[in-house]
C-alpha cells in the first residue's frame, strides 16, 4: 500500500482539509507533519463543519489511526479544546495519538509573539499571534519543552524553571511586561501532562510498523509551499517548513518510501498576512472571489487577499515537493467569470521571470503576464465526471496542468464530500 503526501500548492487555505478527509477513507495511518494551531482545516461531513488546527483531518475516518507528529508544535489548551469538540460530535478519539516529541506551546510563547509582532510596526509578519514562531525558535535553540517532558513531574519542573527564568528576564527586561508566575505555569502544564498522557506515543513507531505491514500512510502537511521559511516569500512566511520533505523530519518517515505527492491548489489565489502577492486583485473582481468564495480564515476570520491563479509559484512549489498529481479546488467559485486570467510569468525591470525571485523587493515590483481563457458561466457544483463540467471549464483545468507542469487527479467543486470529480483513480 501506498504512502501518499497532501501539502499546500500556494499561500495556505487550499482545501486541503477535505482533500485527506476523502483520501482517509482508505487509509490506515494520517499523520500531520508540520505547523500548529496556526492552521486551519475545514471539513464537512456527516458529523457537522468543522475546522481542525490540530488533529488530522482523517480522524473523521473510523479505520484511520491519526497521529500529531513531532513536527507539529502544541498548544494543549487549542489541542484539548477540540478534542472535547469532536467528542461531543460523537467522533471517536482512541484513535489519535501525539508524539512524544512534539514541542509545546508555552503561554510566554504566545505573549513573546504578540509582543514581537506589535514591535514591529508597518513591517509587521502578521502572525496569527498563537505562538508558533516563538515555539519554532525555542526548538532550535534548544530551550523547548516538549510533550514528553510532561510526563516526568520532577524533570519538567527543573527544565521550566531554568527556561521560565530566561523567558522572564526577555518579557520584563526588553519588552517591559509583567513576569509569568512559575507555580501557576508548572502546575497547569502537569495537568494537562495527566490530561494528554493517554494519548502520548512514540508515533514515528506507529508509523515504521504500518508501513513494515505495508498498510496505506496519509501525511497531512499545513499551510502552503510559499510560505516555506528557505523557499517561500521571506521573511513573510511561516515557521516550519510546509514542503513534503518536511514530512520525512516532522513525521518521522524514511524518504525513500513515499510513493506519491498531491498538491492542492485552489483554482484561484489566496493569501493571508503580508508579504508580496503577484497576482492579487484590489477591485472589484477580487472582491467577488472573496465573497463567492467565503474567503476568511479559518483560525482568524481574517480576509484573505484574493486573485488570480498564479502560475509561477504554482509550477515552483510542484517542482520544489516532486509533485505527483493535483487536487484542484474551488473551480465552482469562478462559475460567474465571463473571463478568468492565469499568470503564467512575472515582469519586473524589462525582465520576464518564471520563477519566483528570490529578492523581495524584486517579487514585490513583479507584474504578473496573463494567458486570457474563456469562462463558462454555468453551475459545476453537480459534475461528478470530468466530462460533465462546461467544455470551457474543462480547458481552464488543462490549461492548469500545462502551466504547473502536473496532471490533475482530484477536481472539488464544492466544500462537502459528495462534489467532488476524480480524475484518475488514486492507489
Amino acid at each position: 500500500m501506498p504512502v501518499v503526501g497532501v501539502i499546500g500548492g500556494q499561500w495556505g487555505d487550499e482545501g486541503k482539509g477535505k482533500i485527506v478527509d476523502l483520501l482517509a477513507e482508505r487509509a490506515d495511518v494520517v499523520a500531520r507533519f508540520s505547523g500548529g494551531n496556526n492552521a486551519g482545516h475545514t471539513v464537512i461531513n456527516q458529523f457537522g463543519k468543522f475546522a481542525l488546527h490540530l488533529i488530522p483531518s482523517g480522524i473523521f475516518s473510523p479505520r484511520a489511526v491519526c497521529l500529531i507528529g513531532n513536527g507539529v508544535v502544541i498548544d494543549p489548551t487549542a489541542l484539548l479544546q477540540e478534542i472535547a469538540d469532536l467528542k461531543a460530535h460523537g467522533v471517536d478519539m482512541g484513535r489519535l495519538f501525539i508524539s512524544n516529541r512534539a514541542h509545546l506551546i508555552m503561554p510566554y510563547h504566545i505573549l513573546l509573539d504578540r509582543l514581537e509582532e506589535a514591535s514591529r510596526g508597518s513591517g509587521a509578519i502578521g502572525t496569527t499571534g498563537r505562538g508558533i514562531g516563538p515555539a519554532f525558535t525555542d526548538k532550535t535553540a534548544r530551550l523547548g519543552i516538549r510533550m514528553g517532558d510532561l510526563l516526568d513531574k520532577e524533570a519538567f519542573r527543573e527544565r521550566l524553571r531554568f527556561v521560565l527564568d530566561h523567558k522572564n528576564k526577555v518579557l520584563t527586561r526588553v519588552f517591559g511586561a509583567e513576569p509569568l508566575p512559575f507555580d501557576q505555569v508548572y502546575s497547569q502544564f502537569v495537568e494537562y501532562g495527566q490530561t494528554l498522557a493517554g494519548f502520548v506515543r512514540e508515533t514515528e513507531m506507529v508509523i515504521a510498523e504500518a508501513l513494515d505491514k505495508k498498510r496505506w500512510v496519509l501525511l497531512e502537511g499545513a499551510q502552503g509551499a510559499m510560505l516555506d521559511p528557505d523557499f517561500g516569500t521571506y521573511p513573510y512566511v511561516t515557521s516550519s517548513s510546509p514542503l513534503m520533505g518536511q514530512a520525512c523530519l516532522g513525521a518521522g518517515v524514511p524518504p525513500t518510501k513515499i510513493d506519491r505527492v498531491l498538491g492542492v491548489y485552489k483554482a484561484y489565489t489566496t493569501r493571508v498576512g503580508g508579504g508580496p502577492m503577484p497576482t492579487e486583485l484590489t477591485n472589484e473582481i477580487g472582491d467577488c472571489i472573496r465573497e463567492n468564495g467565503h474567503e476568511y480564515g479559518a483560525t482568524t476570520g481574517r480576509p484573505r487577499r484574493c486573485g488570480w491563479f498564479d502560475g509561477v509559484a504554482a509550477s515552483y512549489s510542484a517542482r520544489l515537493n516532486g509533485l505527483t498529481g493535483i487536487a484542484l479546488t474551488r473551480l465552482d467559485i469562478l462559475d460567474t467569470f465571463e473571463s478568468i486570467s492565469v499568470c503564467i510569468a512575472y515582469r519586473a525591470n524589462g525582465a520576464t521571470y518564471h520563477r519566483p525571485p528570490s529578492s523581495l523587493a524584486l517579487l514585490a515590483r513583479c507584474e504578473p503576464v496573463y494567458e486570457e481563457v474563456p469562462g463558462w458561466r454555468q453551475p459545476t457544483g453537480q459534475a461528478r465526471d470530468f466530462k460533465d463540467l462546461p467544455k470551457a471549464a474543462q480547458e481552464y483545468v488543462r490549461t492548469l496542468e500545462r502551466v504547473v507542469g502536473c496532471p490533475v487527479d482530484i477536481i472539488s467543486v464544492g466544500a462537502e464530500r459528495e462534489r467532488t470529480i476524480f480524475v484518475s483513480e488514486l492507489p
